[in-house]
C-alpha cells in the first residue's frame, strides 16, 4: 500500500483531492438547503467553455475556468434576483448555453484532444505542481470565506426574506456563495471532471442528511464522507487501473445506498 506514495503524481493527486473533498461538500450543504443543487452542473458546463478557451488561447485552464465561471455565476444571480426570473429557468438557459459555447469553441480549436478529455472526465493523476498550489490557495480562500460568513450564509440559505429584514446584505451573501461555488467547480474539474462535479458536491451532503440531526452535523459528516470517498477512490483507481473520477463518484453512490437502506431499517 505504501508503494502508491513513491510516485510524485500520486502525492499531488492526494493533495488536490483532499482540498476538493474539504470544500466541495462545504459549499454543497448551502446549495442543497437552498434547493439550488443544479447550479454545480450548470457551472460545470460553463467551466467546459473555460477549458476550451484556455486550450484555444494556450493559457492556464484552471485560471481561465475560474474567471469564466465566476462571471457566469454573477450573471446567473443577477438574472435571478434583479430580473425576477425563476432560478430553475435561469439554470435551464445557462446549462445548454454553456455546452453549446463549448462545442463551438472546440470546433474552432479543431476538435477534441487528450487534454480536453482529461477535463471532461477528470484526470487527477496528471495534476501539475502549479495546479496543486493554485488549488490549495483558492481552497483556503474558500474555506476562510465560509468560516467568516457562516452565520450569514446559513441564515440567508434557510430564510432569505427574514435575513434581509434582519439587516443582512442578502444580495452580497448570495453573490459570494455563487462565486465560491464557481471556484469550487473550477477546482474540482481536475479531480472528477466537469461531467461529475455536481455529484461530488451533492452526494456526500445528501448522504450526511440521512443521519445528521443539525446543519453543522450534516456539514461535518459530509466532509468526512467526501474525504473518505476521495481517498478510497484514489486507492481503488490506482490498484485497479480505473478512472479516479468515476471510482470516487461510484463509491459515493454506494455509500449513499448503504446509508439510505440502513436508515430505513
Amino acid at each position: 500500500m505504501i508503494s502508491i506514495f513513491q510516485y510524485d503524481f500520486m502525492i499531488r493527486a492526494f493533495e488536490a483531492g483532499i482540498v476538493i473533498a474539504l470544500i466541495a461538500p462545504l459549499i454543497g450543504n448551502f446549495l442543497v438547503v437552498r434547493r439550488y443543487s443544479l447550479i454545480a452542473d450548470t457551472l460545470s458546463h460553463v467551466a467546459l467553455s473555460g477549458v476550451a478557451i484556455a486550450l484555444l488561447l494556450g493559457t492556464q485552464p484552471v485560471v481561465t475556468t475560474v474567471f469564466i465561471t465566476i462571471l457566469a455565476s454573477i450573471l446567473i444571480e443577477a438574472l435571478r434576483t434583479q430580473n425576477k426570473i425563476p432560478s430553475e429557468a435561469v439554470l435551464a438557459m445557462f446549462l445548454p448555453g454553456g455546452l453549446a459555447l463549448s462545442i463551438v469553441l472546440m470546433s474552432l480549436a479543431h476538435g477534441f484532444n487528450s487534454n480536453l478529455f482529461s477535463y471532461l472526465f477528470g484526470s487527477i493523476t496528471t495534476v501539475r505542481a502549479d495546479e496543486v498550489y493554485l488549488i490549495i490557495v483558492l481552497g483556503l480562500i474558500t474555506l476562510l470565506s465560509v468560516v467568516i460568513l457562516y452565520k450569514k450564509l446559513l441564515y440567508s440559505s434557510f430564510d432569505e426574506e427574514s435575513a434581509r429584514v434582519s439587516g443582512i446584505q442578502v444580495t452580497f451573501i448570495n453573490v459570494v456563495l455563487m462565486v465560491l461555488t464557481a471556484v469550487t467547480v473550477s477546482l474540482a474539474m481536475r479531480v472528477v471532471g466537469v461531467l461529475l462535479i455536481g455529484a461530488l458536491m451533492v452526494i456526500p451532503v445528501v448522504t450526511a442528511m440521512q443521519t445528521a440531526k443539525s446543519f453543522k452535523q450534516s456539514m461535518g459528516l459530509s466532509i468526512v464522507l467526501a474525504l473518505t470517498e476521495v481517498i478510497l477512490g484514489l486507492f481503488i483507481s490506482y490498484y485497479f487501473n480505473l478512472p479516479a473520477g468515476g471510482a470516487i463518484v461510484l463509491l459515493s453512490l454506494f455509500i449513499f445506498g448503504v446509508v439510505a437502506i440502513t436508515g430505513r431499517k
